[in-house]
């Protein structure tokens, strides 16, 4: 089970890698962001984690991934993190929740959209977070580097 979760993953960061336009040779790293947070992600809410929590830290993995091979391959990081969070974003539940409203079933709609709308702010506070610990490390590192 675990393995089409990983080959689902990774063809849908890929091929929103090509539809968002990624350069071509960043196409299988798109997929491989997208495939990393993933496995973090269900291996944290088979360990019993809550979606909300867990989809923090997935994102913020796929951020730490992102800037590595931006760093690396030269590229903006915006060309990694943006295919690898594909697999994270609450669609599905959207769309529940978007039907239970339509079918005037509002305590339901109004439960499932909160979970949606947390799940997605997990996601962008794990981005957020991520780029965060990034400019703090960096400026860390710059100031004891003048100091020496």
């Amino acid at each position: 089970m675990l393995i089409e979760y990983a080959i689902a993953s990774f063809f849908a960061s890929a091929a929103f890698g090509i539809i968002y336009q990624a350069p071509r040779n960043a196409i299988i790293k798109c997929g491989l962001v997208g495939m990393v947070g993933w496995m973090i992600y269900v291996s944290l809410v088979w360990k019993e984690v809550d979606s909300v929590p867990a989809t923090l830290i997935a994102s913020f993995v796929i951020a730490l991934v992102s800037q590595t091979l931006a760093k690396v391959y030269k590229t903006p990081m915006i060309i990694f993190s943006v295919p690898g969070i594909i697999p994270l974003v609450p669609g599905s539940l959207a769309y529940d929740a978007m039907r239970n409203f339509v079918q005037n079933d509002y305590s339901v709609a109004i439960s499932i959209a909160a979970k949606a709308f947390m799940i997605s702010g997990a996601i962008a506070f794990g981005l957020v977070f991520s780029e965060v610990l990034n400019q703090i490390i960096k400026k860390m590192r710059k100031t004891k580097a003048q100091l020496r």
